[in-house]
């Protein structure tokens, strides 16, 4: 008798596999594949990140044991070790990138009217990048240090939701700034970033796209004061200034004012000095604006704990970064189900829940969001009634 289906059924539904194949196409990514395509390779790799997998031979142990379970899963093939992982490095990882990035844009809407917690009605950007080391020797095409192999993961996180939607992929050498080289600005969108993203000539670019920027200043900061503004010390704003730089290369690449705001945390016992191109916000705001930057922290370490991107099923480039954007593809589904549904629950405690339940037959509504659920067995027609 049929009782529904299986909680990972479910959440693929949510997949635009349209869309999905598209991206296939534009690759040739099923070009002379018989068994085992892309979408199945994506299936299987979501169930990997969903459940936590550790390696590929855990993958095939697993969904070996339910073998009679995987058609309704949508896997028609054969699961195997040599499988995985030849399509793991022969499918060309743009196909998973550019699905990624589809899923980016309907998360995006999705999380359009969420509070920022802050009163400013504009998009609000964090920009960070985050390393993910690796063996040298397993990973030669990595090279960070003389012994040490490493990534980045240079990404930008739209504050409403959380959403990733600049993601790059990098070996360890290149330095966060050369980032911005990659970016395009939106026109009225501010960007928050640490100062190691501190180069004039970069941040004029952002400054003449009409886009905002805040960030720190370096100690060894050379500049000249022509107005400072009034401050109510009380909310731990010390001085706004106008100013303009005074070192030759520096006034070069940004040959226009700056806004410097020093603000004292009295939490953390620490003075910070703000540097923006935004002259009308209040300084106290500028000041949340960096504060809110820590969300990208917490989002790098949240991926780090929850999905698999530091352990890889794979060790050429293509199978690394392959794993890396099925798991921000993984994220952004979650994260949509959890709008479309109407969740109350954190991203933590579902993926969590989902880990779990894949093979669970209970509504996917249910299941997440605590509701108790009973199966009804339907009544059997064929019973003939001795009596009316």
């Amino acid at each position: 008798m049929h009782e529904g289906k299986f909680v990972f059924s479910q959440l693929m539904e949510f997949v635009p596999w349209r869309r999905f194949q598209t991206c296939v196409n534009r690759y040739g990514g099923d070009y002379k594949v018989g068994t085992y395509n892309c979408v199945e390779q994506f299936r299987v790799m979501a169930f990997a990140q969903l459940t936590y997998r550790h390696s590929l031979r855990e993958v095939e142990a697993c969904l070996r044991v339910v073998k009679s379970k995987l058609y309704h899963m949508g896997i028609h093939s054969t699961i195997s070790h040599s499988n995985l992982a030849h399509a793991n490095h022969q499918r060309d990882w743009r196909i998973y990138a550019d699905f990624a990035q589809i899923l980016i844009q309907r998360a995006k809407q999705l999380y359009l009217g969420d509070d920022l917690g802050i009163d400013l009605d504009a998009t609000v950007y964090a920009l960070d990048a985050t390393t993910i080391d690796l063996c040298l020797s397993l990973f030669p095409w990595a090279k960070f240090r003389r012994a040490k192999g490493a990534v980045k993961l240079h990404t930008l996180l739209n504050l409403q939701g959380d959403i990733p939607e600049f993601i790059l992929i990098s070996d360890g050498k290149l330095h966060d700034v050369n980032v911005l080289d990659h970016l395009v600005p939106v026109p009225g969108a501010y960007y928050v970033m640490d100062r190691g993203y501190l180069d004039f000539e970069r941040l004029y670019v952002l400054h003449q796209a009409k886009s905002f920027f805040v960030t720190r200043s370096k100690r060894n900061f050379n500049f000249s004061r022509r107005y400072s503004h009034e401050v109510d010390k009380s909310t731990g704003v010390q001085c706004d200034q106008t100013i303009v730089l005074e070192t030759y290369y520096s006034a070069q690449g940004y040959p226009e004012p700056l806004r410097r705001i020093r603000y004292y945390d009295a939490e953390r016992d620490k003075r910070l000095v703000f540097l923006t191109n935004d002259f009308t916000l209040p300084a106290i705001t500028i000041a949340a604006l960096y504060k809110s930057r820590w969300r990208i922290e917490l989002f790098f370490k949240w991926i780090k704990q929850h999905l698999r991107i530091k352990v890889f099923y794979g060790t050429s480039e293509n199978a690394v970064k392959s794993q890396i954007w099925i798991a921000v593809a993984t994220y952004l589904l979650v994260a949509i189900v959890k709008k479309e549904l109407g969740l109350p629950l954190p991203l933590y405690t579902i993926l969590q829940i989902l880990s779990l339940i894949q093979f669970e037959k209970t509504p996917l509504f249910e299941a997440l969001s605590g509701e108790s659920y009973r199966i009804q067995q339907p009544t059997c027609r064929n019973q003939l009634l001795l009596f009316e």
